[in-house]
């Protein structure tokens, strides 16, 4: 399940960066009942896309920000408490990170869902239902 981290240069340092990878990842996990799993700890995936000031916009305009991006299965992050729970958490310990000086306002969430069939884990192409079959065994 990858998750992309963008990030306007100097909002966060490389460790902060490294801080919010590992929340996003435990949140995710925590969020789905699957912490300590060993199949799908390590499939969950993530980069960091760190743009220079002056090239993230928003309404058309240059701004500093943060946005978190997640592409996951159909049954992840489907249900609506855990969509708002995750971000909401994410947005919160990004914000208190930057001891409060990024809007939570400069924050942005979206996640999409992927084509079932289309994961590889393992080295493996899985359905939804291989996926599920693979994380009960870890």
């Amino acid at each position: 399940m990858p998750l992309t981290l963008t990030i306007t240069e100097g909002v966060l340092t490389a460790d902060k960066v490294r801080q919010v990878i590992a929340h996003l990842t435990d949140s995710f996990l925590e969020h789905h009942g699957l912490s300590g799993n060993t199949v799908m700890t390590p499939n969950i995936t993530a980069h960091v896309n760190i743009i220079p000031k002056g090239f993230t916009f928003s309404g058309g305009k240059a701004v500093e920000g943060v946005w978190i991006e997640t592409k996951t299965p159909s049954f992840a992050l489907a249900d609506h408490d855990i969509q708002a729970s995750y971000f909401s958490k994410a947005t919160q310990f990004i914000h208190a990170l930057t001891d409060g000086k990024l809007p939570k306002e400069k924050i942005w969430t979206n996640a999409t869902h992927a084509v079932d069939g289309t994961w590889n884990i393992d080295g493996v192409t899985l359905t939804n239902a291989g996926i599920v079959e693979a994380i009960s065994k870890g």
